[in-house]
C-alpha cells in the first residue's frame, strides 16, 4: 500500500503483506452467481440499530474476495559505495554491480465481473513501482489458484485491474455509491491480513472524505475503525447492502498494526478509473502546474476568508497552464469551475477530474481583490515524470533515481553525474526559467572537479576546450563536448558554472 504520511510525525503502516518485498524491513457481466442480489442482502441488517449478525452477509460476499500474490524481480544495489557519489562512479563495476533479487508480495482483491476482472491496489502488484512483476497468482476462498494477467494499473490512484479465466462464471460484487456514506454507517472489511486467509472485520465509517495531509489528487479517503492490517490492502470495504463502497488502502498507526484508523479509496473515485483500466484506456487527468498549500486559520483571519476555504499558490511552474493563464505566486484559488476549494474538495482533486484541454474559470483572491481567470487545463504528467521535475539540492548525493551518462564519459572523464535542467528545477535552484544547462547531481570527492569546488546543485552552462565556449543545453551536448575534448587529447576543460545565489564563474577542470 502506498504510505500515508502525517504531519503529526507518526509513521503510517502499509497494508501489504509478504515480508520479502520489504528488503529493509464493476461491473456486472453475466449472471451474478454469488447469490448476493440487493433485495436478499438488504434484509440481513435491520434498518436501525446494530445488526444481529454479519454472518449471512459475509457468507455471500466472502467468495468474491481473493488473495493476490506476486513474484517480482527487485533491483538491489550491492555497491559498497551506495548512498555516496562513489556509487554513481563505480556502481557498474565488479562486485558492486546492481543485481536483482526475487521477492514476493501479498495482498487482497475482489472480483467485479463474472468473467474474472479483479480489482486491487497498484502497490500490491508492483510494490511502489520498485519491482518487475514476473508472476501474479489469484487464490479464491476455496483454495483454487489462477494465474492472473495485469490488465492495467494507475500509480496516482493506487489502483490495478487483473484478469483471471475459467470455464464457468465467477462470483462477483458491484461498486456502491460512496457519496451516500454517512459517518456512523456500519461497514465490513474482508481481506487476507498477514496471509491468514479470508478474514472479516466490522466497524463503522469514522469520517467521509478524510484528507490525511499527504497531498496529491487522491488524498481523499473513507476512514473506518473496522480493523484492517497488512495484507488487507486492495480488499473491499462493504456497506450493509453488500456493495463495495471503498478499497482498503492504508492505516494510520505508530506500531504498524491496526489502531482503529484505516483508510479506503472511495468507490466514487475508484469506479470510473477501474472502468477505464478494464477497457484498456489511458488515465488522463487535468493539470495546472502550481505548488499549493491549504489556507491556514491564521491566513484566513488575515485575509478575511471563511475558514477551510481556498488554497494558497506557493509557486507557479513556468510554461504550464497556470502560468499561461496568468496565475501568480501568492494567489488564493477559491473555486474551480464553480466548485468551492475546501479540505474535502481540494484544488488537486478538482483539477485532476477535469478533462485535459477543457477551459474552465478559476476564482482567485489576489491582493485582497476577487477576480476570475480562465485556464485551459493541461494533461497531468505521470508520477515518474513529476518526480523527475523535482530536485532537492540539499539531499544526500546518490539518492536520486537518475540514469548514468550513456557511455559513462562524464563519470569517467570529469567525475560528475548530471541531469537535464528543466524550468521547474531552475526555479528550485533560484535560476531564471530561461537558464539553459545541466545540473550537477553528484561529484566524485577524489576528482579534480571536486577539488575545484563543483558540488551538487551547480548548473553547468557551457564548456570550453578549444578557445570557444560551447553551450550545453542537455546531457547529450555535454557528453559530446567532453568526448571531443578527449579525442583532441586535451588535458583539461573550462566549465562555465553557476552556483546557487552566485553569478556564473569559469572553472578549469582536469580530465581523467
Amino acid at each position: 500500500m502506498k504510505p500515508v504520511r502525517y504531519v503529526y510525525g507518526i509513521s503510517s503502516a502499509l497494508l501489504i503483506g509478504g515480508a520479502a518485498i520489504s528488503l529493509a524491513t464493476g461491473y456486472p457481466a453475466g449472471a451474478q452467481i454469488a447469490q448476493n442480489d440487493a433485495s436478499e442482502i438488504r434484509s440481513f441488517a435491520p434498518r436501525s440499530g446494530a445488526p444481529a449478525s454479519f454472518a449471512d452477509l459475509t457468507e455471500q460476499l466472502q467468495p468474491t474476495v481473493v488473495n493476490i500474490s506476486t513474484r517480482q524481480r527487485i533491483r538491489v544495489n550491492n555497491n559498497p559505495f551506495a548512498g555516496t557519489p562513489f556509487a554513481d562512479l563505480f556502481g557498474n563495476r565488479g562486485r558492486g554491480a546492481p543485481q536483482t533479487r526475487e521477492a514476493q508480495s501479498l495482498g487482497s482483491g475482489f472480483i467485479i465481473s463474472a468473467d474474472g476482472f479483479v480489482v486491487t491496489n497498484n502497490h500490491v502488484i508492483t510494490s511502489d513501482g520498485q519491482g518487475e512483476v514476473e508472476e501474479i497468482t489469484v487464490t479464491l476462498t476455496d483454495g483454487t489458484e489462477y494465474p492472473a494477467e495485469l490488465v492495467g494499473r494507475d500509480t496516482a490512484s493506487d489502483l490495478a485491474v487483473l484478469k483471471i479465466e475459467r470455464d464457468k462464471a465467477f462470483p462477483f460484487v458491484e461498486f456502491g455509491d460512496s457519496r451516500q456514506s454517512r459517518v456512523g454507517d456500519w461497514v465490513i472489511a474482508i481481506g487476507q491480513p498477514f496471509g491468514l486467509g479470508g478474514t472479516v472485520t466490522a466497524g463503522i465509517i469514522s469520517a467521509v472524505y478524510r484528507n490525511t495531509g499527504s497531498g496529491g489528487a487522491y488524498d481523499r479517503y473513507l476512514q473506518t475503525d473496522a480493523s484492517i492490517n497488512r495484507g488487507n490492502s486492495g480488499g473491499p470495504l462493504f456497506d450493509m447492502q453488500g456493495r463495495v463502497i471503498g478499497i482498503n488502502n492504508a492505516i494510520f498507526s505508530p506500531s504498524g498494526g491496526s489502531v482503529g484508523i484505516g483508510f479506503a479509496i472511495p468507490a466514487e473515485t475508484a469506479a470510473p478509473i477501474v472502468e477505464k483500466l478494464m477497457q484498456g484506456e489511458a488515465i488522463e487527468r487535468g493539470y495546472l502546474g502550481v505548488r499549493i498549500q491549504p489556507v491556514t486559520e491564521d491566513m484566513a483571519d488575515a485575509l478575511d476568508l471563511p475558514p477551510n476555504h481556498g488554497e494558497f499558490v506557493q509557486a507557479v511552474e513556468p510554461g504550464e497552464p497556470a502560468a499561461q493563464a496568468g496565475l501568480l505566486a501568492g494567489d488564493i484559488v477559491l473555486s474551480v469551475d464553480g466548485k468551492d476549494v475546501t479540505p474535502d474538495q481540494t484544488l488537486s482533486f478538482l483539477v485532476a477530474n477535469i478533462e485535459p484541454g477543457s477551459r474552465v474559470p478559476l476564482e482567485l483572491l489576489r491582493n485582497g481583490q476577487r477576480m476570475s481567470v480562465d485556464v485551459t487545463v493541461g494533461k497531468r504528467p505521470s508520477e515518474e515524470e513529476l518526480a523527475g521535475r523535482t530536485f532537492d539540492p540539499d539531499a544526500e548525493p546518490g539518492t536520486d533515481d537518475a540514469p548514468p551518462s550513456s557511455d559513462g564519459i562524464l563519470e569517467e572523464a570529469l567525475g560528475v553525474k548530471v541531469i537535464d535542467l528543466t524550468p521547474q528545477i531552475a526555479s528550485q535552484l533560484g535560476a531564471g526559467s530561461e537558464t539553459s544547462g545541466v545540473v550537477v547531481l553528484a561529484v566524485d570527492p577524489s576528482s579534480d572537479a571536486a577539488r575545484k569546488g563543483l558540488s551538487r546543485g551547480d548548473i553547468v552552462l557551457s564548456i570550453n576546450y578549444d578557445d570557444a565556449y560551447i553551450d550545453v543545453a542537455s546531457i547529450d551536448e555535454f557528453e559530446a563536448a567532453v568526448r571531443a575534448a578527449k579525442a583532441a587529447d586535451k588535458k583539461a576543460v573550462v566549465l562555465r558554472v553557476k552556483a546557487r545565489g552566485r553569478p556564473p564563474i569559469s572553472v578549469a577542470v582536469r580530465l581523467r
